[in-house]
């Protein structure tokens, strides 16, 4: 399934030998079973010289007459058109024949994985975690790390091969017709959507089992009416971390505490919009006060207002400003007015900087003890877990919150 051009020096050596074999009997070179070849008309040349590859000179004996040069393009021609014949014959066998093909032409009830990215990776953890025998089948658009691959292999059992998933010819390769599940892990959303069309144009019906990641949030929101998106299961990752966030962490919180609570959220890429909307569909009737911090806040909340519908059913405050500044989180106090021993106040920390998320949350547990505060790196990191062991602080990993909330029915 490789998509690499190859030099056609099979194709050039057959004319090489097939035109040597003409012009050796058109100027003068004979054979001991044919005599007459040399006036032969060039249609029987031609025939007798494609005979060449398929039986030798068993049919027209040997060179005996002729131009020595002649006798020397005649043999070339009996040597080369049969072993280039029987070579392309063991190499087709050899192909047909190889574990890899013979592996893809079984495949039926398989997982086909496009992608070998960490968001691969979590995804392979829990469908082994659930099923250790189904076939798996990654798919990668240029050859992975060989450290990759071979985890692949070794830890999850997998084959491994390359292709562009945009092509019939790989999908098919693929068997993609007799997938139990196909799962769009790629980095590239338009091409997966791409993906996604043509598979449902050569299998109908086969949406349904299609899971399909759009790194892209805005991207996904605005594609959410296509016939692709309605047919398929689409997600983004930061979409089920938050979801996972949510349900694992803050709803019990907020039944926890009496009365209305405030979340303070620092960052608002795509896992704080999530966040977001997660709480409005969940939580609605807790929320007093959603406090944004983001260096170019009111930006991203106007371009996540085209896209999602924020409430009026809390107060919402917008502060710009990087929160590694005093000066930002003294705004908030002057604008929230939250009370250094309140309980019914949630921190996230949720901005792209891992350091200055557990920073933060160090600082801001000194100044609001029994406060909830939340700092989120993307891998799982064990020294972040023992600092918020250490100072009552909630770490969580996106990683971690996309692992444990991938559905069942996906794997």
């Amino acid at each position: 399934m490789k998509n690499s051009i190859k030099f056609p020096w099979r194709t050039i050596a057959a004319l090489l030998f097939f035109a040597s074999g003409i012009i050796a009997f058109a100027t003068g070179a004979s054979v001991t079973e044919r005599p007459d070849v040399t006036h032969a008309g060039l249609l029987a040349q031609a025939y007798y010289s494609l005979s060449l590859f398929v039986v030798g000179g068993v049919e027209l004996g040997t060179p005996t007459g002729g131009p020595a040069a002649s006798k020397a393009l005649l043999w070339l021609a009996y040597f080369g058109s049969p072993i280039l014949a029987a070579t392309t014959l063991i190499d087709v066998l050899l192909r047909v024949l190889s574990p890899h093909n013979l592996h893809m032409r079984r495949l039926r009830h398989h997982i086909v994985v496009i992608g070998t990215g960490e968001l691969a990776m979590s995804y392979l953890r829990v469908l082994r975690q659930r099923d250790r025998t189904v076939q798996v089948i990654i798919v990668s658009r240029q050859e992975p790390e060989a450290s990759i691959a071979d985890e692949l292999r070794e830890t999850y059992d997998a084959i491994v091969t390359t292709g562009d998933i945009t092509h019939e010819f790989c999908l098919k390769q693929l068997r993609v017709k007799r997938a139990r599940r196909i799962v769009l892990l790629s980095d590239n959303s338009l091409r997966s959507y791409e993906a996604a069309s043509i598979m449902q144009r050569m299998v109908p019906g086969i949406g349904k089992r299609i899971v399909m990641h759009c790194t892209n949030l805005r991207f996904m929101r605005a594609m959410q009416h296509t016939d692709v998106a309605k047919r398929c299961e689409i997600f983004n990752s930061y979409h089920l971390a938050a979801s996972g966030l949510v349900r694992e962490h803050l709803m019990q919180r907020f039944l926890d505490t009496s009365g209305r609570d405030i979340v303070v959220l620092s960052g608002f890429g795509r896992f704080g919009q999530t966040i977001i909307e997660q709480l409005q569909a969940h939580a609605l009737r807790e929320l007093e006060t959603v406090a944004i911090i983001e260096r170019d806040a009111v930006r991203r909340v106007l371009v996540a207002e085209e896209q999602m519908t924020f409430s009026s059913g809390y107060r919402r405050e917008v502060l710009e400003g990087d929160i590694s500044h005093p000066a930002v989180w003294k705004r908030l106090r002057d604008t929230v007015h939250i009370s250094s021993d309140a309980r019914n106040v949630v921190f996230i920390l949720g901005t792209g900087n891992e350091e200055d998320n557990l920073r933060t949350a160090i600082w801001l547990r000194r100044g609001y003890p029994n406060a909830m505060i939340i700092a989120r790196s993307s891998k799982a990191s064990l020294f972040a877990e023992e600092v918020g062991k250490e100072h009552n602080i909630i770490t969580v990993s996106i990683h971690e919150l996309v692992e444990r909330n991938i559905p069942e029915q996906w794997v």
